[in-house]
């Protein structure tokens, strides 16, 4: 092996590679779960196979060849992950939640907080995981997706997604041109990322932590939709959220809220009451749009807490 990548050298590349690996993964597979796996996986193998690795600069690439072929099988042994909306109708406001579907059913939440310090790297990132985006990515076949995320978002050049995936660049422009097919033909995706609206974000905060009905609706745009996985709910319109919100049982306890970022959005982590100390109930992402919230996503899985760097309890 090259002996600039001997041991504390390569230990520290890799290192500088986690982030951007770990958005590629949660790109190709939709879950932040998913992703964390699929880098630990790509980071055992690399350290299994360094000494196969001759030049430096032949890091990245190789890197991202060993992650993509992780994703890949992951991705080809199970259904495509998806938002509520893109199931099922919306509900009747008056309607029981149902039963929670499993987890592999959810694209998931995904943090952006830590994104990059460059302001153009961290405007890429929080562009290219919006939900609806990386919810429509996971229409594409994975060798699809893998092709359509090098080139249009990571900016590859044909040949080197061409050898990444030991095929030709005709057969990169098709699977492209396919991807890009495909993707048109999906749900819509949200307008462009807007800047992180904090002073909307504190406003909902107060308002869920004092369970202001009103207060918390009349931050919502008209049409906006509400989301509540794991189970396929949702509702359209602020209306109908409003007269959910009423009849619901989320305020019959104190929360306690974490302000985060979330797939380029602001978002919460929510904490509810019991036994004199506060455990975690899920997070919720904002889409916003003009100064309202477009979108709200009510992630009730306590399990994402660990991807934020969150505990499941507060004292």
């Amino acid at each position: 092996m090259n002996p600039t990548l001997a041991h504390p050298a390569l230990e520290r590349r890799l290192a500088e590679l986690r982030q951007p690996l770990l958005a590629y993964c949660y790109r190709m597979l939709g879950s932040a779960l998913e992703a964390e796996d699929a880098v630990q996986e790509t980071m055992m193998r690399a350290w299994r196979s360094a000494g196969r690795l001759a030049e430096p600069d032949g890091l990245r690439p190789w890197m991202y060849r060993i992650a993509t072929n992780v994703c890949i099988d992951a991705a080809s042994d199970r259904k495509r992950r998806a938002l509520p909306m893109d199931l099922v109708a919306a509900a009747d406001p008056r309607a029981d939640l149902g039963a929670p579907l499993p987890e592999s059913t959810w694209v998931q939440p995904f943090p952006t907080s830590g994104a990059g310090s460059d302001p153009s790297e961290r405007a890429v990132t929080r562009e290219s995981v919006q939900l609806a985006f990386v919810a429509a990515l996971q229409h594409l076949l994975p060798r699809q997706r893998a092709v359509l995320i090098l080139r249009d978002v990571l900016c590859w050049r044909a040949a080197e997604v061409a050898e990444l995936l030991d095929t030709s660049v005709d057969a990169v422009n098709s699977m492209l041109r396919r991807a890009r097919a495909v993707l048109a033909q999906a749900p819509a995706a949200s307008e462009a990322a807007e800047p992180i609206d904090t002073g909307l974000l504190e406003r909902y905060v107060s308002a869920f932590e004092r369970f202001d009905v009103d207060g918390i609706v009349s931050l919502l745009r008209h049409d906006a939709v509400v989301d509540m996985p794991p189970v396929s709910f949702w509702l359209s319109g602020r209306d109908a959220f409003r007269h959910w919100l009423i009849n619901s049982e989320v305020g019959s306890r104190r929360k306690r809220l974490i302000m985060l970022e979330a797939n380029g959005c602001p978002a919460a982590a929510v904490y509810k009451e019991n036994d004199g100390r506060f455990e975690a109930v899920g997070i919720q992402v904002l889409v916003c749009s003009g100064g309202e919230i477009a979108e709200l996503h009510v992630f009730l899985q306590p399990e994402l807490f660990r991807v934020f760097g969150l505990p499941d309890t507060l004292g």
